[in-house]
């Protein structure tokens, strides 16, 4: 998001359930000595709502060359996420002495 001019102080990001809200306050004063040759976006306030869908959480936020970074992260509960099932099935094979087995035993010892 493109917030030229905005300091970090300038700028709140709140994060409730599935809403992101970015909110860029006016600066109520300006630095002494300075001539504003053009007065830009940092001079009005904004705010800007963002639906997020389930499951996502903002992880982090950076502010960089004027442009605001927010990191969203889906996390799925393991309980949610898909599983696959297999057809059928089929057991695990273990093997079961037959008596011809146990007889083969008993007259080698």
């Amino acid at each position: 998001m493109a917030v030229a001019g905005f300091r970090p102080q300038d700028i709140d990001i709140t994060a409730q359930q599935n809403l992101l809200v970015v909110q860029g306050r006016k600066r109520d004063y300006v630095d002494d000595g300075a001539e504003l040759l053009h007065v830009g976006i940092a001079n009005r306030g904004f705010e800007r709502r963002f639906e997020l869908a389930d499951f996502v959480r903002v992880e982090r936020a950076d502010l960089a060359d004027g442009l605001l970074i927010i990191d969203l992260v889906r996390e799925v509960p393991d309980a949610m996420k898909p599983r696959k099932i297999a057809i059928g099935g089929t057991a695990t094979l273990t093997a079961v002495p037959t008596t011809s087995d146990e007889g083969d035993n008993a007259s080698a010892a």
